[in-house]
This record gives structure tokens, C-alpha cells and sequence, in this order.
């Protein structure tokens, strides 16, 4: 597959598919967007592409639910896997393990280019024309606190030295047409960061870019080492260096076929309300907390921009599908470095990020001959929570790999009666929580610590008896089931 370099391309690219839904006609611009990409997420319509926004500077665009489940059945994945320059009908589980991989390939830096070739400095606003208010942002969900000016875009910042370039989604909301205020997650990257600037007592440069190639959107979703810049990951994993330019007023580089970029400074200080936010776990905010401001200083973007919205929700949105598919590559990276005999690693769509698959090959046994399948779960619980991925899991099921992961049939049959109904559990106390699980209580919530656990749902041996299936592929001679297959039309 060739690498997809701007956001044009790959919608070009999903049109061929029939996976863009081209709305022509005038949308509101308050709610609308928000609604109809909603509702494409949870009955899988292809993407909806606004190109008539009520409110909006004519040819401003919007481009809704961009990595979520594609409308094609046969090909479920296609956002994300084109998205990452693998075939639009790669599995799930083959994208988990191609992120994988590229975790261990050589890292391949950026270039820079000259800002009169790039797209994305067609046109440079500065003073008050650097105004939130000229572009299409509508409200996600009724009750958010504010028009979102970021769901899927990325934030560029960089460490005060110098040394780590840091690109990541987080949820930032418009207050007016020159300030945002954005989460700012301690233990996440860009928290950490910004604690660094903070100690200094200087505001944090920004970039908040709308709109790269979708590999670096799907980068900046998901979790790599810290230390390392994504700019370096997306080159390793599309085998070509991607192209960035200086940024107009701050000291950053910025992918340079964005279609809009924001630039200016964070405060030192939480300063600002931010939400509530309708969130991945599927239930509307209901809650605000104190955030830093992000000052809109400089906008650059392309002729007609596009601006890409998330809505996230129940599921299938980009939490589901982008995010999961990047904590399941990480779970299945530290789980292959421990040594552990792990076919591949999943998070169910409709679990909302809150249940992970480990699934093993049957013989696991010859792998670590002296382990019994308690151990082999409490193992993976002591490799798993030690992550800053696992934040954000809290229920880990260990499973054969007679059950297909991304089968949700499967999945309920195998927990359903392969658990023991008081054991088979590796229980793991006062373990490192944050708020966006919806699983916890208040009092877990404030301590920052609560239980995990690592369900040990493993069948015996088949030399020892393991169930065969009441199945058609299992019950009944392969020589029948060639028979009734050939028959099977008439």
C-alpha cells in the first residue's frame, strides 16, 4: 500500500471504497455535524463530509468519524489499516501486530521542507484575522461545556531542552475566538511536558494541527515509548520520512500537509474550566475541572481546510477502533518482551477500552513447561499494570486461541462458560487508575487507585481432556462437513 501524505488523499482513497457520505446541503452549525457523525459511528455509515456549514466561510469543510468502523462489512477496519498504508481489508489483529512491529524497527526522522511549497501555509493569519471564530466548530454533544476545537487533531509540543518532540490527541475546548483550554492529564505526555515548562515558570509553545496524513493522526492516538518522538514512529512505519516546516511564531515543526494549524502558548497555570465532554466510555460528561489556557496566537491553513470531528460516545468511534487497536500493539509488545507466548492481544469494540484479550497459542505449555494457567494469568496482570497503557484497562481476560477475539459471539461464550463463577482471577489491589474508566468509585477516583484483574479463562491441555467444540467444525467428521459444504447452495 503507498503511503497516504494528507488528509485529501486518504478521503479520495475512501471514496473509492463508497465510504464517504457527501452531505451538500446546509447543516447547522451548532449541532448538526455532531449528530449525523454520531449516529454514522453507531450504525457504520461511511463518513460523513460537510461541505455546507451553516455559519461557515464558504469552502471550510468538515470530515466526521475518520478512523472509525468503516460502512463496508467485509473490510470493517478500513479506515485505520489505509490509514497506516496496510491493505483496506487488513484484520484487526493484523494491524494490532503491525504496530507491533514497527516498535522495533529503525527509527526514521523527519524532514524539513521550504514553507513556500507547503500546503499548509496557503494562507498565514496573525493578530485578531488568527480567530477561532472563521472556522466550523459545532458542539459534540448537547451538554458539552463548549465547541471542541480538537478531537482528532494533534498537539505538537516539545520539552524546554529540546530533546523529546511530543505529538498526541487530547481533548481541547474553544472558549473564544483566541483562547482554548485543553485537559492536561499529568501522567499522560503532553502533561509531563508541560510540567516541565511549568517548573520554569515560561509558557508551553504549541502546535495544534487539524488534519495531517491520517498516519500521523493514528500516531498521535495511541501509546509509544515516552522519549520518542511520533515524527520518528510514523517514518519508521510507513518506511518514509515524513515532511514537516517550521511553524510561523513558535519554535516547533509542523507536518506540512496539514490542512490547519494553530500555534501560540500555554499557561503555567490551570486557569480556565474546561467540559464536560460526552467521552469514550459512551456516557455524557457531567463534570469541569480547571485547565490551563492555550492562547491562539498564529493560524496557517490550506485553501478550502477540512476539519476533522470525532464525536465520541458508545460504541464504535476512534476511542474503539484507533486507540484500543494502539493499547492492544503496546500489550502485545511488553507481553512478547517478557518472554510470554502470546498469539495476539484485542480489545472488543463493545467493551469501550475496558476489557482486553490475551489470547495464547494451545501449546503454551511447551513454552513455559513449569507454569500452571494461575500463574500464567498472574504473569500477565505483573507485566500489564506496570504500563502507562494499562491506565486506562482495568479488566484483562486470558483466552485459547480457539476463540477468535474479534468475534464478539465468541468472546461472551468462552467468559461466559470458561470462568470460574468465584475463581479463576489474578486480582491486582490499589493499582494506578485515572477518571476517564467508568468502573470506579468516587472514593478510587480521588485516591488514584483501584483493583485490577486478569481473568484466567485457559482450557486443559488437549492431552488432558481440554472440551472439544458442540460446533459444526468440531462435532462432526471432516469428510460430512466437505459434503454438506459443496451441497450447501441447494
Amino acid at each position: 500500500m503507498k503511503y497516504l501524505s494528507d488528509l485529501r488523499s486518504y478521503i479520495a482513497a475512501l471514496d473509492e471504497l463508497g465510504d464517504i457520505m457527501h452531505i451538500s446541503r446546509e447543516v447547522d452549525g451548532d449541532l448538526e455535524p455532531g449528530a449525523i457523525t454520531r449516529r454514522s459511528c453507531e450504525i457504520h455509515s461511511p463518513a460523513p463530509l460537510f461541505a455546507n456549514i451553516r455559519g461557515a466561510q464558504p469552502g471550510f469543510r468538515i470530515l466526521g468519524a475518520p478512523a472509525a468502523l468503516c460502512s463496508r462489512p467485509e473490510m470493517r477496519y478500513a479506515r485505520v489499516a489505509l490509514s497506516l498504508g496496510l491493505p483496506a481489508d487488513a484484520t484487526g489483529p493484523e494491524i494490532v501486530e503491525a504496530l507491533s512491529a514497527a516498535r522495533h524497527l529503525p527509527l526514521v526522522p523527519p524532514v524539513v521542507v521550504e514553507a513556500a511549497t507547503a500546503p499548509c501555509r496557503q494562507n498565514v493569519l496573525q493578530g485578531d484575522d488568527a480567530n477561532l471564530d472563521r472556522f466550523p466548530i459545532p458542539f459534540a454533544h448537547e451538554r458539552d461545556g463548549g465547541r471542541y476545537a480538537n478531537t482528532w487533531g494533534t498537539l505538537i509540543v516539545k520539552t524546554p531542552d529540546g530533546r523529546w518532540v511530543n505529538w498526541s490527541i487530547a481533548r481541547v475546548m474553544k472558549v473564544d475566538g483566541k483562547r482554548m483550554v485543553g485537559l492536561m492529564v499529568p501522567s499522560q505526555h503532553i502533561g509531563q511536558i508541560w510540567g516541565e515548562w511549568v517548573a520554569l515558570g515560561q509558557p508551553m509553545p504549541y502546535a495544534l494541527v487539524q488534519g495531517p496524513a491520517p498516519a500521523i493522526s493514528c500516531a498521535s492516538g495511541i501509546p509509544i515509548p515516552a522519549e520518542v518522538d511520533e515524527a520518528d514512529f510514523v517514518g519508521a512505519l510507513m518506511g518514509e520520512p515524513v515532511e514537516l516546516v517550521d511553524a510561523v511564531s513558535v519554535d516547533l515543526k509542523v507536518p506540512a500537509s496539514a490542512e490547519i494549524v494553530i500555534e501560540g502558548h500555554v499557561s503555567i497555570e490551570r486557569d480556565c474550566m474546561e467540559g464536560p465532554y460526552g467521552e469514550y466510555g459512551g456516557y455524557l460528561g457531567t463534570g469541569s475541572s480547571a485547565q490551563p489556557t492555550f492562547h491562539v496566537e498564529v493560524i496557517t491553513h490550506r485553501d478550502d481546510p477540512i476539519w476533522p470531528l470525532v464525536v465520541a460516545g458508545r460504541p464504535t468511534d476512534e476511542s474503539h477502533t484507533v486507540w484500543a487497536m494502539g493499547i492492544a500493539a503496546d500489550m502485545l509488545t511488553h507481553l512478547r518482551d517478557a518472554g510470554l507466548p502470546v498469539k495476539t492481544v484485542w480489545v472488543p469494540e463493545a467493551s469501550a477500552v475496558h476489557w482486553l484479550l490475551v489470547v495464547v497459542p494451545s501449546d503454551w505449555r511447551k513454552h513455559l513447561p513449569d507454569m500452571e494457567s494461575e500463574a500464567f494469568a498472574q504473569r500477565v496482570g505483573e507485566v500489564l499494570f506496570s504500563t502507562d497503557a494499562s491506565l486506562f484497562v482495568p479488566k484483562v481476560f486470558l483466552v485459547d486461541d480457539d476463540i477468535d477475539p474479534t468475534n464478539l459471539e465468541d468472546v461472551v461464550w468462552a467468559l461466559s462458560t470458561r470462568i470460574h463463577p468465584t475463581g479463576g482471577r489474578a486480582v491486582f489491589e490499589n493499582q494506578r487508575v485515572v477518571r476517564l474508566p467508568q468502573c470506579y468509585t468516587e472514593e478510587e477516583y480521588e485516591a488514584r487507585l483501584g483493583p485490577k484483574v486478569v481473568y484466567d479463562t485457559l482450557q486443559p491441555a488437549p492431552e488432558a481432556g481440554r472440551h472439544l467444540h458442540a460446533s459444526f467444525e468440531q462435532g462432526y467428521p471432516e469428510a460430512l462437513r466437505q459434503h454438506v459444504l459443496r451441497h450447501w447452495p441447494e
